[in-house]
């Protein structure tokens, strides 16, 4: 199934709505008709069209549109707003149980960078893969194929599923996914992420939450008449330092970060709409709604002092992990057995020069933290608890993953310790040998982990009696 761009066989069907100033609920379902047809047609999951157009219906036929200037656009804006681009998933098999491989293929703006030991981007101000995502996609791939290869020869019975997951650094993509009902007959989850250990995961990813917070003022002449204008950028400075003095008063392990837009035109304008982009995270989403709430009332508070207007809009966020201990030693037991990833002289070499680029003490540190014994790159399988040590301080929509089937993952040294992702040495790492070494090694753990769930009842068992233990009633962040 996939989602490929729809828009030329949708616009037939938008041109006759644009033109509506007012809509039926006929024309409504009559237009969604042809929607559902078009998507089927680009062999979308029959299950996931119809969740869609029902969610659409809602939509077009209620509030959203009610309160819209055209009803007709606004429609068009809901069905926009609704699907999903670029998602996917492949299965072979059949039966029980059915394993979803988790692949992710994002690539981060203004990361571009070509394999060398000095920031050089292959194209200026362009996105690349800070994140290792060309690693993560194409590993899950190799490992969902060697494991249909394993099912067709043995003639058993299980399902495996790779899915391909976009937005993964916009925290959205597996969380409309699960909206969809991608995932609702899956019975086990594999993930695996690039890094700078060989080590598992039981518990990381921070619950998290993205907010954009608009405010409108009054432009005026800045020196000719100050007191006709209402600054929006005055709000944003004033919602900004509230939020940092918020900080102290928060749970220690939450972050709050955030970038500004559309500060104004020029000095002698009074800037009439500014805004902020926030991102929260915590250890548990309930920790994020709250932190969240307290900041909604500092924006309210930014507006009341400057006599401007704030609009504030969740976007998706996402849940954090469930620990699974047996599923975590399951994994583990995978990475005993399987080839971790060994770099020859030249390799280490460049590994050695982008460690050069970072400080120091960040390479110190991270070299005894994974005990590389002086190397730039780990070479060996890390303690089983030093996630506990090292605990993951990112966030991913693969929690909420966590919260709907057991799931685990697991990393491998694809970039030097020391290195941190999100930047453009890892770019370089995992454009090169580094990165594929790590890649392998880990579509090897994902099939061994995913043979063990096949062929051991038993395992299965203990990783779900755990999950059932530890689940509670999942709401996702844009629903609550």
């Amino acid at each position: 199934m996939a989602f490929d761009s729809l828009s030329e066989k949708l616009q037939n069907v938008f041109k006759s709505l644009r033109s509506k100033g007012l809509l039926t609920e006929a024309d409504v379902k009559a237009a969604l008709k042809e929607v559902k047809l078009a998507l089927l047609e680009a062999d979308v999951n029959f299950k996931v069209v119809k969740q869609f157009v029902k969610s659409v219906q809602e939509r077009a036929v209620g509030q959203d549109v009610m309160n819209g200037l055209n009803p007709g656009q606004m429609v068009v804006k809901i069905v926009n707003e609704e699907h999903m681009e670029n998602a996917f998933y492949a299965e072979y098999g059949s039966g029980k149980p059915v394993i979803a491989i988790l692949g992710e293929y994002d690539a981060l703006p203004g990361l571009s960078q070509k394999v060398t030991d000095n920031k050089a981007p292959v194209a200026e101000g362009e996105p690349g893969h800070g994140c290792g995502h060309n690693l993560l996609g194409a590993a899950a791939a190799i490992g969902a194929i060697a494991v249909k290869r394993y099912l067709e020869a043995e003639g058993i019975s299980g399902t495996v599923r790779f899915y391909g997951c976009p937005e993964e650094e916009l925290l959205s993509g597996k969380v409309k996914m699960i909206y969809y009902h991608m995932f609702d007959d899956c019975d086990f989850a594999i993930s695996w992420h690039p890094m700078s250990a060989n080590m598992v995961y039981d518990s990381g990813y921070l619950a998290s939450a993205s907010a954009h917070f608009e405010f409108r003022g009054r432009s005026s002449h800045a020196a000719f008449a100050p007191e006709l204008g209402r600054s929006a950028l005055d709000a944003v400075e004033l919602m900004n330092v509230g939020v940092n003095y918020l900080r102290e008063h928060v749970t220690s392990k939450a972050r709050i970060h955030y970038t500004t837009n559309s500060g104004g035109f020029a000095p002698n304008i009074v800037p009439p709409l500014a805004g902020s982009w926030y991102f929260v995270r915590a250890p548990y989403i309930a920790d994020v709604k709250d932190i969240l709430k307290r900041i909604r009332k500092i924006a309210e508070g930014a507006a009341l002092m400057t006599e401007t207007e704030a609009d504030v809009r969740i976007d998706y966020g996402c849940c954090e992990m469930l620990e699974n201990h047996a599923y975590g030693d399951l994994a583990y037991q995978n990475m005993k057995e399987a080839e971790l990833p060994v770099f020859d002289d030249e390799e280490t070499e460049f590994a050695s020069r982008l460690v050069g680029t970072v400080t120091k003490a960040d390479a110190e540190k991270a070299q005894k933290l994974y005990d590389t014994e002086g190397r730039p790159m780990t070479w060996k399988l890390n303690d089983r608890n030093l996630y506990q040590l090292n605990p993951l301080t990112a966030s991913s929509d693969s929690g909420d993953i966590s919260h709907i089937m057991p799931m685990c993952v697991v990393t491998t040294s694809c970039w030097p310790a020391g290195v941190a992702p999100h930047t453009w040495q890892a770019t370089a790492a995992a454009g090169c040998s580094l990165g594929e070494k790590g890649a392998l090694s880990a579509a090897q753990i994902i099939t061994g982990i995913a043979y063990d769930l096949y062929n051991r009842p038993d395992q299965r068992e203990a990783i779900l009696t755990e999950f059932n233990q530890k689940r509670d009633a999942y709401v996702p962040m844009y629903e609550s």
